[in-house]
Protein backbone atom coordinates (compact mmCIF):
# COMPACT_ATOMS: atom_id res chain seq x y z
CA UNK A 1 0.00 0.00 0.00
CA UNK A 2 1.04 3.39 -0.16
CA UNK A 3 -0.48 6.94 0.06
CA UNK A 4 0.28 8.85 -2.90
CA UNK A 5 2.54 11.26 -1.30
CA UNK A 6 5.51 11.60 -3.63
CA UNK A 7 8.55 10.99 -1.44
CA UNK A 8 11.08 11.77 -4.47
CA UNK A 9 11.35 12.41 -8.40
CA UNK A 10 13.59 9.85 -10.27
CA UNK A 11 14.22 9.05 -14.07
CA UNK A 12 14.17 5.97 -15.82
CA UNK A 13 17.61 5.91 -17.16
CA UNK A 14 17.17 2.43 -19.48
CA UNK A 15 14.17 -0.03 -20.59
CA UNK A 16 15.39 -3.10 -22.15
CA UNK A 17 13.65 -5.88 -23.47
CA UNK A 18 13.47 -9.16 -20.43
CA UNK A 19 10.92 -11.88 -20.80
CA UNK A 20 7.39 -10.96 -22.21
CA UNK A 21 8.28 -7.43 -20.98
CA UNK A 22 10.97 -4.97 -20.52
CA UNK A 23 13.57 -4.49 -16.97
CA UNK A 24 13.81 -0.93 -16.53
CA UNK A 25 16.53 0.48 -13.98
CA UNK A 26 15.31 4.00 -12.54
CA UNK A 27 17.96 6.78 -10.94
CA UNK A 28 16.34 6.94 -7.44
CA UNK A 29 19.57 9.24 -5.93
CA UNK A 30 16.69 11.69 -4.78
CA UNK A 31 14.70 8.63 -2.82
CA UNK A 32 17.98 7.17 -1.51
CA UNK A 33 18.56 3.69 -2.00
CA UNK A 34 20.28 2.72 1.28
CA UNK A 35 18.11 0.03 3.07
CA UNK A 36 16.47 -0.48 -0.78
CA UNK A 37 16.72 -4.52 -1.08
CA UNK A 38 15.25 -6.85 -3.64
CA UNK A 39 11.84 -7.46 -2.97
CA UNK A 40 10.75 -4.09 -2.01
CA UNK A 41 7.85 -2.59 -3.41
CA UNK A 42 8.11 1.05 -5.16
CA UNK A 43 5.20 2.94 -6.61
CA UNK A 44 6.83 4.31 -10.32
CA UNK A 45 4.27 6.62 -11.85
CA UNK A 46 1.93 5.47 -9.50
CA UNK A 47 2.27 1.43 -10.68
CA UNK A 48 3.58 -0.78 -7.96
CA UNK A 49 6.72 -2.55 -8.86
CA UNK A 50 9.14 -4.68 -6.89
CA UNK A 51 12.34 -3.84 -7.15
CA UNK A 52 15.06 -7.02 -8.43
CA UNK A 53 18.26 -5.13 -8.16
CA UNK A 54 20.15 -2.24 -6.40
CA UNK A 55 23.07 -1.07 -8.71
CA UNK A 56 24.44 2.02 -6.88
CA UNK A 57 21.93 4.80 -6.63
CA UNK A 58 19.48 2.54 -9.41
CA UNK A 59 16.94 0.37 -8.89
CA UNK A 60 15.83 -2.31 -11.30
CA UNK A 61 12.41 -3.74 -11.85
CA UNK A 62 11.23 -6.39 -14.66
CA UNK A 63 7.45 -4.70 -15.96
CA UNK A 64 5.88 -7.55 -17.28
CA UNK A 65 3.80 -7.04 -20.90
CA UNK A 66 0.40 -7.56 -18.82
CA UNK A 67 1.67 -4.16 -16.65
CA UNK A 68 2.55 -2.28 -19.69
CA UNK A 69 -0.20 -2.78 -21.69
CA UNK A 70 -2.50 -1.06 -19.04
CA UNK A 71 0.06 1.58 -17.39
CA UNK A 72 1.58 4.65 -19.33
CA UNK A 73 5.49 5.88 -18.96
CA UNK A 74 6.85 3.25 -17.90
CA UNK A 75 8.45 1.82 -21.39
CA UNK A 76 10.94 4.68 -22.13
CA UNK A 77 13.14 7.28 -20.44
CA UNK A 78 12.08 9.90 -18.42
CA UNK A 79 11.09 11.90 -15.11
CA UNK A 80 8.93 9.31 -12.56
CA UNK A 81 7.32 10.17 -9.39
CA UNK A 82 8.62 7.62 -6.72
CA UNK A 83 7.17 6.23 -3.15
CA UNK A 84 8.05 3.15 -1.19
CA UNK A 85 5.68 1.18 0.03
CA UNK A 86 3.81 2.49 3.26
CA UNK A 87 5.40 1.18 7.04
CA UNK A 88 2.61 0.54 9.85
CA UNK A 89 4.10 3.41 11.88
CA UNK A 90 3.98 6.13 8.57
CA UNK A 91 1.50 8.71 8.58
CA UNK A 92 -1.35 8.66 5.80
CA UNK A 93 -1.04 12.16 3.96
CA UNK A 94 -2.73 11.12 1.01
CA UNK A 95 -5.19 8.58 0.55
CA UNK A 96 -5.12 4.64 0.40
CA UNK A 97 -3.54 3.70 -3.10
CA UNK A 98 -2.69 0.20 -3.79
CA UNK A 99 -0.48 1.52 -7.16
CA UNK A 100 -2.91 -0.88 -9.25
CA UNK A 101 -3.22 1.07 -12.18
CA UNK A 102 -6.93 1.90 -12.78
CA UNK A 103 -6.59 2.54 -16.60
CA UNK A 104 -5.16 5.53 -18.46
CA UNK A 105 -6.15 9.35 -18.70
CA UNK A 106 -5.55 11.96 -21.36
CA UNK A 107 -4.53 15.47 -20.60
CA UNK A 108 -7.44 17.80 -21.96
CA UNK A 109 -6.22 20.89 -20.03
CA UNK A 110 -3.42 21.73 -17.89
CA UNK A 111 -3.40 25.97 -17.26
CA UNK A 112 -2.11 28.60 -14.54
CA UNK A 113 -5.23 29.68 -12.65
CA UNK A 114 -4.11 31.80 -10.39
CA UNK A 115 -0.92 34.17 -11.05
CA UNK A 116 -0.10 35.23 -7.80
CA UNK A 117 0.82 31.48 -6.29
CA UNK A 118 1.44 29.51 -9.85
CA UNK A 119 -1.52 26.82 -9.24
CA UNK A 120 -2.65 25.01 -12.35
CA UNK A 121 -5.80 23.13 -12.75
CA UNK A 122 -5.49 20.18 -14.62
CA UNK A 123 -8.46 19.03 -16.52
CA UNK A 124 -8.13 14.76 -17.54
CA UNK A 125 -9.84 12.51 -19.76
CA UNK A 126 -10.69 9.38 -18.50
CA UNK A 127 -12.58 6.13 -19.04
CA UNK A 128 -16.18 6.10 -18.45
CA UNK A 129 -15.83 2.68 -16.77
CA UNK A 130 -13.53 4.77 -13.96
CA UNK A 131 -15.51 7.71 -14.15
CA UNK A 132 -18.49 6.48 -12.01
CA UNK A 133 -15.82 6.15 -9.06
CA UNK A 134 -14.69 9.81 -9.42
CA UNK A 135 -16.57 12.11 -7.20
CA UNK A 136 -16.47 15.99 -6.58
CA UNK A 137 -14.27 16.13 -3.26
CA UNK A 138 -12.89 12.32 -3.45
CA UNK A 139 -9.58 11.26 -4.11
CA UNK A 140 -8.13 10.09 -7.00
CA UNK A 141 -3.97 9.00 -7.88
CA UNK A 142 -2.70 10.77 -11.22
CA UNK A 143 0.60 9.11 -11.93
CA UNK A 144 0.98 8.35 -7.75
CA UNK A 145 -0.03 11.33 -7.08
CA UNK A 146 -2.89 11.82 -4.54
CA UNK A 147 -5.00 14.77 -5.37
CA UNK A 148 -8.74 15.91 -3.96
CA UNK A 149 -11.31 15.78 -6.79
CA UNK A 150 -12.65 19.59 -7.56
CA UNK A 151 -15.29 18.50 -10.16
CA UNK A 152 -16.04 15.73 -12.88
CA UNK A 153 -18.18 16.02 -16.02
CA UNK A 154 -19.35 13.46 -18.48
CA UNK A 155 -15.76 12.44 -19.72
CA UNK A 156 -13.55 14.06 -17.34
CA UNK A 157 -12.36 15.24 -13.97
CA UNK A 158 -11.01 17.91 -12.71
CA UNK A 159 -7.76 18.65 -9.67
CA UNK A 160 -5.92 21.48 -8.77
CA UNK A 161 -1.80 21.46 -8.70
CA UNK A 162 -0.55 23.92 -5.55
CA UNK A 163 2.74 24.96 -6.40
CA UNK A 164 3.93 22.31 -3.39
CA UNK A 165 2.81 19.40 -6.10
CA UNK A 166 4.22 21.20 -8.90
CA UNK A 167 7.70 21.61 -7.53
CA UNK A 168 7.52 17.71 -5.90
CA UNK A 169 6.36 15.79 -8.78
CA UNK A 170 6.11 15.29 -12.54
CA UNK A 171 3.23 17.25 -12.63
CA UNK A 172 3.93 20.41 -13.98
CA UNK A 173 6.03 18.48 -16.58
CA UNK A 174 2.03 17.86 -17.77
CA UNK A 175 0.64 19.58 -21.19
CA UNK A 176 -2.27 19.17 -23.56
CA UNK A 177 -2.90 14.92 -24.78
CA UNK A 178 0.11 13.63 -22.09
CA UNK A 179 -1.12 10.80 -20.98
CA UNK A 180 -1.58 9.64 -17.64
CA UNK A 181 -1.82 6.65 -14.94
CA UNK A 182 -4.76 6.80 -12.79
CA UNK A 183 -5.90 4.65 -9.74
CA UNK A 184 -9.30 5.84 -8.22
CA UNK A 185 -10.48 5.96 -4.58
CA UNK A 186 -9.73 2.21 -3.18
CA UNK A 187 -12.92 2.79 -0.90
CA UNK A 188 -15.02 4.50 -3.94
CA UNK A 189 -14.41 0.66 -5.39
CA UNK A 190 -15.08 -1.22 -2.76
CA UNK A 191 -18.78 0.80 -1.95
CA UNK A 192 -19.63 0.33 -6.08
CA UNK A 193 -19.27 -3.35 -5.85
CA UNK A 194 -21.44 -4.09 -2.61
CA UNK A 195 -23.84 -1.67 -3.98
CA UNK A 196 -23.82 -4.23 -7.09
CA UNK A 197 -24.24 -7.06 -4.92
CA UNK A 198 -27.59 -5.84 -3.42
Amino acid sequence: MFTGIVQAVGRIASATPHGDGLRIAVEAAALGVDGVKAGDSIAVAGCCLTVVAVERDRLCFDVSAETLSCTTGLDRTGRVNLEPALRLSDRLGGHLVSGHVDGIGSVIRAEVVGAADGSRVLEIEAPVALLRFIAPKGSVAVDGVSLTVNTVAQRHFAVNLIPHTLTATTLRELTRGARVNLEVDLVARYVARLHEAV
